[in-house]
């Protein structure tokens, strides 16, 4: 590529400085990225494990709903159904991750599973409250899948843009600043060269004058 910039001492410093610079960038942009790729594996792993509680828990709420219909009649289980109220709202925060700006649900420090259902113990049975334990615990499970995939999708896009600022710096910018500097120190040793060769002339015609004159 082309060098455009004029072989000066005070750009050989300014280019070895943006190179020093530019250096540092791209190792921290590469320790950034590393460390985000094993931040999402984690994620990864917490995830599948989340997906099977998730389906293991599903299966036993089912049942557990089946039961219920057969010992309780479904027009009794669809009257508890509706007299369950509306889903409180949840809160959101976010926490710092290396930059980026990870989602948390709020939940309530001790959960109630049942959540103070006005059940009467006349036609209750343990079938139902299984039922309803079960699927919240999907609900809180679902809760803390929705934070791991969202924390997941927002490393990959922040490991996306850190890899494409480092290759830049590894691919273009660092090996430009590396040819300017090699330019650069090149065209002063040649000017020093000729500089050196041209005192050398200069002192040996003023050494041959005061000799002849001497003469």
């Amino acid at each position: 590529m082309a060098v455009k910039v004029t072989p000066t001492r005070a750009n050989l410093i300014k280019s070895k400085s943006q190179l020093t610079f530019s250096t540092k960038g791209y190792n921290l942009l590469d320790k950034k990225r590393t460390v985000l790729i094993q931040e999402i594996m984690k994620l990864v792993e917490e995830a599948n494990e989340i997906e099977e509680k998730i389906t293991d828990t599903f299966a036993q709420a089912y049942a557990a709903l089946q039961q219920c219909c057969i010992s309780m009649g479904l027009n009794n289980v669809e009257e508890y159904a509706l007299s369950i109220p509306n889903e409180d709202p949840y809160q959101v925060r976010t926490r710092s991750v290396m930059g980026v700006d990870i989602p948390e649900v709020v939940l309530p420090d001790n959960p109630d599973p049942y959540y103070s259902q006005p059940l009467g113990f006349k036609d209750n049975n343990p079938a139902l409250d299984r039922a309803i334990e079960k699927f919240n615990e999907v609900k809180f499970l679902s809760y803390k899948l929705s934070v791991v995939e969202s924390t997941a999708f927002k490393l990959s896009q922040e490991i996306k843009k850190a890899s494409k600022s480092a290759n830049a710096l590894n691919k273009i910018q660092i090996p430009k600043l590396k040819e300017t500097i090699s330019y650069i120190e090149d065209s002063i040793e040649e000017k020093d060269r000729e500089e050196h060769f041209r005192i050398k002339k200069v002192k040996a015609h003023n050494q041959a004058r005061a000799a002849a004159e001497r003469d």
